[in-house]
């Protein structure tokens, strides 16, 4: 509120100081286009402190320090300038401090990617802050597995739900597919868990960026703009957005990581629950989900029996076990 009081001031000064300028450029008459050039003043100052509030502090200052910088070359050639030609001495100093200004300007940010060292140790706070904000996906959302990670405290930052990916959850939630409808009904019960969560902070983002139709583009550029992390569990995205040179955090590969470690020679407990694809294979499921291939455990579909582990596969889609069973006494 304080912020919008300011605003509102600084418009009312602006506004009287263009009256005020009428005298001074001999309009005797309070004028109303002098009125109007002032408020159009005020707000333009309005709009740069807006979107200042927007531009990282590293940026600013290199910006400021380019300028500057600028500036002070372009006055002191136009002063030499003007003691080869006396006449044209002020507008040297002008012209060239306008044009080397604008020039340190846009060097220094342009080059802000080679100055981010510097920028680390000006900004210790600021760079600590980059890439703190998970960007979600609607596909992490309906997974609902985000929710339980955050509540172990292990994901820091804030949360951002761009309001494109509430649009695409609403539509799958007003879906005539009941499968789908359910889905979507569960993302909004996974938000409003993540909301009541104390250890996050949940930002529902009004940011959209229309040159990009489809949402995990919009998601990659937003993560751009943001110096963000997306948070997904869906393979395309993550792929797309590796190459495209933005960080992910793919809940999957946090599950696999995180299955107990098995090795060659460990006997396990198994529910042999299937038929495997080869002959006279049989599967079974660890509680985590893992497969597990048991040779020869075709003819023990529905039995309970203890088997020793023979290899381990690690594969993209997860981890595979085989196993076989452990010859029992007769």
């Amino acid at each position: 509120m304080t912020i919008v009081i300011a605003r509102l001031l600084v418009l009312a000064v602006a506004t009287g100081a263009g009256l005020a300028l009428g005298p001074a450029v001999g309009v005797p008459e309070p004028s109303p286009w002098l009125a109007g050039a002032g408020l159009l003043a005020g707000i333009l100052a309005v709009i740069l402190e807006w979107r200042g509030r927007q531009v990282p502090v590293e940026r600013l200052f290199w910006g400021a320090t380019g300028g500057v910088v600028g500036v002070l070359l372009g006055l002191g050639l136009g002063s030499a300038f003007g003691a080869v030609v006396p006449g044209a001495a002020p507008l040297g100093r002008g012209l060239f401090g306008l044009l080397l200004g604008y020039l340190g300007w846009a060097v220094a940010l342009a080059k802000g990617e080679e100055l981010a060292g510097v920028s680390a140790r000006l900004f210790p706070k600021g760079a600590s802050q980059k890439g703190a904000c998970k960007i979600l996906d609607t596909s992490v959302i309906i997974d609902g597995r985000v929710a339980d990670v955050c509540e172990t405290g292990f994901l820091e930052g804030t949360l951002v739900v761009p309001q494109f990916v509430l649009r695409e959850l609403q539509q799958i939630a007003d879906s005539t597919d009941g499968l789908k409808r359910n889905r979507g009904k569960r993302g909004f019960d996974i938000l409003q868990r993540l909301q009541r969560n104390p250890k996050v902070a949940v930002l529902i983002l009004d940011r959209d960026f229309p040159q990009a139709r489809e949402v995990d583009r919009k998601l990659i550029e937003l993560a751009r703009a943001m110096d963000g992390t997306v948070v997904t569990n869906d393979y395309n995205l993550n792929k797309v957005a590796e190459l495209s040179g933005v960080p992910v955090l793919n809940i999957n590969e946090l599950a696999n990581a995180l299955k107990p470690a098995v090795l060659p020679g460990e006997t396990m407990h198994l529910y042999v629950l299937k038929e495997g694809k080869e002959a006279g294979q049989g599967v079974a499921y660890l509680d985590d989900g893992t497969m597990v291939v048991v040779d020869h455990g075709r003819k023990l579909i529905g039995q309970s029996v203890d088997a020793t582990v023979t290899s381990v596969l690690q594969t993209t889609a997860g981890r595979m076990i085989f196993a076989r069973p452990v010859p029992t006494e007769e």
